[in-house]
């Protein structure tokens, strides 16, 4: 399985149609088959597949949304106020992408290049995600998260409010629940049918991601010695339920988890560079990566979860086998 030394740190790994990715602090993409697209004037600082699969649309501090195809890269949007951009996501049932921007959300529509809504927010928008269907849009802010109707112009959002910066936002797979990671070593929740609140927290460290599994019965999380498992099994999700933890070591952190959304398989990257893939309902781990080095700061399963795309701090990444 191919590896590969970079010049530049990895901001994002993924998976599009064609195999793996990675999108750069350099500005370019490169594609696990050796092509690779020099796409922005300065970083690509997030990245997420195009809504048809094929190849990965970034966002740059250059204030630019491209999307590049092996070769071919063509630019989508621009940021409101020429600032750059900090988060992504897309829809393949929707065929929207959004993006922020300092405070603004925008989303344009992959199949109508005139197509563009921009959502204003009092603070900075730290983290973008559609719901399960592609239609509303949760954004990640100061004092909890917003959430809007995709292609609706003119609309006041429905507010999440929890005190604190809010700085990565998910939805359950069922679109029951939104999960924002916080500034702090918590995570915080909402069930959206009465706005009930959800506190997880007890970690050691910042939660950096989170990944939904088994068909969003379960949520895992970085931050601590092992990856952290809750439950979201009835309405009530992980509410009056404690966490789980798979993969503890007491000599590494979990910086990074990525998993099959309707599979079972969860991977974790350290923070002493292991990789390791496990079934939470099975047995033991399978170290993918087994040697150390530097801390795993990019890291990704692919859809059927037989491969993992991985890079650490120094420039080193591969993809290889789950």
């Amino acid at each position: 399985m191919p590896n590969f030394t970079f010049d530049a740190q990895v901001t994002t790994a993924l998976f599009e149609r064609d195999g793996a990715a990675f999108a750069l602090g350099d500005g370019t993409i490169r594609f696990e088959d050796g092509h690779y697209d020099a796409v922005h004037d300065g970083a690509a600082l997030c990245a997420v597949a195009h809504p048809s699969g094929e190849g990965v649309v970034t966002g740059g501090d250059d204030g630019q949304v491209v999307w590049s195809r092996k070769g071919e890269a063509g630019l989508l949007a621009k940021s409101a106020r020429n600032q750059w951009i900090d988060s992504i996501d897309a829809s393949a049932d929707s065929k929207l992408i959004a993006f922020s921007s300092g405070r603004t959300l925008s989303v344009i529509d992959a199949t109508d290049a005139h197509f563009r809504r921009d959502f204003d927010h009092e603070r900075t928008v730290s983290d973008v995600t559609f719901d399960p269907k592609g239609r509303r849009i949760a954004a990640a802010t100061y004092n909890g998260a917003a959430l809007w109707y995709a292609r609706i112009e003119k609309q006041k959002p429905t507010m999440l409010k929890w005190g604190g910066s809010h700085t990565n936002v998910a939805w359950s797979p069922d679109g029951a629940f939104v999960i924002t990671t916080m500034q702090d070593n918590q995570l915080h929740g909402w069930r959206l049918k009465d706005a009930k609140d959800l506190r997880m927290g007890g970690y050691p460290s910042k939660v950096r991601s989170l990944a939904f599994l088994s068909n969003g019965q379960l949520m895992a999380t970085s931050g601590a010695q092992g990856a952290v498992l809750w439950p979201f099994v009835g309405s009530g999700g992980p509410m009056g339920r404690e966490a789980t933890e798979i993969g503890y070591d007491e000599n590494a952190m979990v910086n990074l988890v990525a998993a099959q959304t309707k599979g079972p398989r969860l991977a974790a990257g350290l923070t002493d560079g292991r990789v390791w893939i496990a079934d939470p309902a099975g047995q033991g781990l399978h170290f993918v990566k087994a040697e150390r080095g530097p801390a795993i700061v990019a890291l990704a399963l692919s859809p059927d979860g037989r491969r993992i795309a991985w890079a650490d701090e120094d420039g080193q990444a591969g993809v290889t086998e789950a």
